[in-house]
């Protein structure tokens, strides 16, 4: 079980991390969503032990951080690419990993095989497509066989077969009783495979619910309204009882209306004389769903501390 309560990370006066709880407990895939910037991957530092709190805890299994890295048997995580150049073979590399990790030889030959890499022991990483490279990443984290695992963006670089490959993967790794939570900016990155959703927006908590949940909340049809005049139109609305998301640059507003029928919204918008350019019934993506999850969240310009090594 992670357990975050209250966790905070600042950089000068602004916060990377902002007074964040969450649990992810074992045989469940839990996403950290957000835009960039929203401190997802300074979230994962924490909770690794790469970056110290300024307040709040971080604990896996129990055990609260201790001012250093987590040792890789209790926590897997994608190490940087970097990390992984060189002109060194993928069996050379991950063998001498094994070897700082206190790992049996045999485990490099377990994670080749399960990453799909298993006719590549002697090829040089340095002639790795960004796609194997990544399941090298994936590898790596396995070697110490940990219960936790933490992925940064564990589909990034990958093809659509290689995607397909990872969220099976993800799948059978939480089937097995393991911890597993991965970052995204695109909700579709992790439909069907995460159990929770975890959305960040400027550090903090915006909203936290099960795959169901948010699958309910695309599945209700909403009325979309494009009109010059957004939060007049939203006031009206809300007076109504509609619920209105609104989205868009001033004066080239988009409102997201559940509650009320677009007969109704066009009627109302007559009835105060509020010019409308755009009037649907639809159902939103997943990407949609979530920008209306993170829309009350003002834009801030990112700090999201350094990539996990």
């Amino acid at each position: 079980m992670i357990e975050v309560k209250e966790l905070t990370k600042r950089y000068g006066a602004g916060a990377a991390v902002d007074r964040l709880s969450f649990t992810a407990g074992p045989g469940t895939v839990t996403a950290l969503l957000g835009p960039a910037g929203a401190g997802k991957t300074s979230a994962l530092r924490l909770i690794l032990g790469l970056e110290s709190p300024t307040a709040g805890t971080a604990a896996v299994g129990g055990v609260p951080l201790r001012g250093r890295p987590r040792s890789p048997h209790q926590v897997g995580s994608l190490p940087a690419p970097t990390a992984l150049r060189g002109r060194r073979t993928a069996g050379a590399l991950l063998s001498a990993l094994a070897r700082d990790q206190g790992a049996g030889p045999g485990r490099v030959a377990e994670v080749l095989a399960q990453t799909g890499l298993a006719r590549e022991p002697r090829r040089r990483v340095r002639t790795y497509s960004p796609a194997m490279l990544q399941r090298l990443r994936i590898a790596a984290a396995l070697l110490g066989d940990p219960p936790v695992l933490l992925f940064d963006e564990p589909l990034r670089g990958l093809d659509p077969e290689g995607v397909r490959w990872a969220r099976r993967l993800l799948r059978a790794l939480a089937a097995e009783g393991r911890t597993v939570v991965v970052t995204g900016e695109r909700a579709g990155e992790v439909a069907g495979t995460a159990d929770r959703l975890v959305v960040l927006g400027r550090g903090r908590l915006v909203a936290a619910l099960s795959a169901d949940e948010f699958a309910a909340r695309r599945a209700a049809a909403r009325v979309v309204v494009g009109t010059p005049r957004g939060a007049d139109l939203a006031a009206v609305l809300r007076g109504e009882g509609a619920t209105v998301v609104r989205t868009g640059a001033a004066g080239r507003e988009r409102l997201a209306v559940t509650g009320m029928t677009a007969e109704r919204v066009g009627a109302l918008a007559t009835e105060h004389r509020i010019v409308i350019l755009e009037l649907d019934t639809r159902t939103p993506s997943p990407e949609e769903a979530l920008r209306e999850l993170t829309a009350p969240v003002p834009d801030f310009p990112g700090a999201e501390g350094q990539p996990i090594a």
